[in-house]
């Protein structure tokens, strides 16, 4: 069993359960250029600075983008490496909002308004995958049933 974000399709003999919607947020640090925009960026805007990416190791989506509004990209390998550069100003990026929320607080970063954003921000969606010859066991089922109830409590983690 794992947890997984977006998946584009999903395999044969793959059972995906949904979970939790994760909010997310388009930022960039204090001081970067983005930051100091007050209006709706556009994706021309956007496409003359760096987007700091996550890379996807995965054969499902290989050679594929999601997100990604800019030819100018670094792609990082984990959440806390992106933090960091977003941090440090080496670009603009969509961090899942509970990690950042502190540096928004803060001023640190900065959310930024992206042109065509939905109605209440970004989201990903989050599930629950397992094989169809392999489901989970009492364990496992626990920790699915126990994330939904969870998620129920709020809209958004």
């Amino acid at each position: 069993m794992g947890i997984v974000g977006f998946v584009p399709l999903t395999p044969p003999g793959i059972i995906t359960e949904p979970l939790v919607n994760i909010a997310f947020a388009m930022v960039a640090a204090a001081d970067h250029p983005l930051a100091a925009r007050n209006d709706v960026i556009s994706h021309s805007d956007l496409a003359e600075h760096v987007q700091l990416v996550l890379t996807d190791r995965s054969e499902l989506s290989k050679g594929r983008d999601f997100g990604v509004f800019s030819p100018k990209t670094w792609k990082l390998a984990d959440l806390f490496a992106k933090r960091a550069f977003l941090l440090n100003g080496l670009g603009w990026g969509g961090m899942p909002l509970h990690t950042v929320q502190s540096d928004l607080d803060s001023g640190r970063l900065v959310r930024l308004h992206i042109e065509e954003e939905p109605v209440g921000g970004v989201s990903m969606l989050m599930s629950a995958v397992y094989r169809v010859d392999a489901p989970p066991g009492p364990a496992g089922r626990w920790l699915i049933e126990r994330i939904m109830a969870c998620s129920k409590h709020r809209q958004h983690v």
